[in-house]
């Protein structure tokens, strides 16, 4: 088999980064920060972009400007990274741990619903490996109960719920650029909101405090430096055009896999809902079915079936 090597990059990439380098501003004044932060918000169906050196602090920027802190509760998944929990814990709130449904590996409203209290304030809702959670009924708890939604949506550039982009339908949604990631420079994250205030706010804290259009040495606010760095946001600008060819890839690859193992009965692949109109597949997730032990056993398979490979590989070459 002839697998590519991820990231992928060429010329444009060197050619942006050749932009900064040979500029006075290396740092998260770039001009190609705003244009990736605008760019990235528009396609993700939101007005706003902040960006920040990765996706764990922009979870913890939105907790911070929602106000969510002590004696809060904030539901989230119980199987997601471990930054959409310690967000939570280090905004001083506690994290609900809800259970998953069984065949779309996303968090399950109904348990969402079951495991809301007087101090619950906000729901982070995941989409587990690009395939997005049922967000219309999360936010319709969201709605009835007047808590705020947070879209945890590390996993999901590009995917989306009846043409709605994953991001878009919360208070703010949290995106990740981290090297594995579909859209990456190595490092990096954005929150996005269509809020106003709240992009303000947000973008005041994740630079030291400061407000556009006044003194530099101005400073507001209690904030910090979350600032995207120059070459980052030139990476992401190159793979940002990447983008739209590559999820397409992604998607014919997972079909063809699904249609190439559709005799194997043992696995079952992650449920994806009908109201899904695009799928990102930053993973493509399933789990075996069969007796105790059975995943293990496959997994050993596979393993016997790899070392096999590069042991008629390396023999080839000598």
């Amino acid at each position: 088999m002839n697998i590519p090597t991820w990231p992928a990059a060429g010329e444009r990439e060197a050619e942006l980064l050749r932009t900064v380098l040979e500029s006075p501003q290396w740092g998260g004044f770039h001009p190609f920060v705003a244009e990736f932060e605008q760019s990235f918000a528009a396609y993700q169906h939101t007005a706003h972009g902040i960006s920040a050196f990765n996706g764990t602090v922009t979870l913890e920027l939105a907790l911070e400007v929602l106000g969510i802190g002590p004696g809060d509760e904030v539901i989230v998944p119980a199987i997601s990274f471990i930054s959409t929990a310690t967000a939570v814990s280090r905004a001083g709130a506690i994290p609900v741990f809800v259970d998953i449904e069984r065949h779309s590996f996303n968090i399950d409203p109904q348990r969402v619903q079951e495991a809301l209290s007087p101090k619950t304030r906000a729901v982070m809702a995941v989409h587990f490996g690009g395939t997005m959670c049922n967000i219309a009924e999360i936010s319709r708890i969201c709605r009835e109960h007047n808590l705020l939604l947070i879209e945890d949506a590390a996993h999901a550039q590009g995917s989306e719920w009846d043409g709605k982009r994953a991001g878009s339908f919360g208070i703010a949604g949290s995106f990740s650029f981290q090297n594995g990631k579909v859209l990456c420079s190595g490092e990096g994250g954005i929150l996005v909101t269509s809020d106003d205030a709240l992009a303000e706010r947000a973008r005041s804290i994740a630079n030291c405090g400061r407000v556009r259009g006044r003194s530099f040495y101005e400073h507001h606010r209690v904030g910090t430096n979350f600032r995207l760095t120059g070459f980052q946001a030139a990476v992401l600008l190159a793979q940002f055009e990447r983008l739209p060819g590559q999820i397409q890839r992604r998607i014919a690859h997972a079909q063809l896999l699904r249609d190439l193992l559709a005799g194997v009965e043992e696995i079952v692949w992650q449920a994806q809902a009908p109201e899904i109109s695009q799928n990102s597949f930053y993973l493509m997730i399933g789990r075996v079915r069969g007796p105790s032990g059975g995943r293990d056993a496959f997994l050993r398979k596979l393993m016997r079936s790899e070392e096999r490979r590069v042991g008629k590989e390396c023999r080839s070459r000598w």
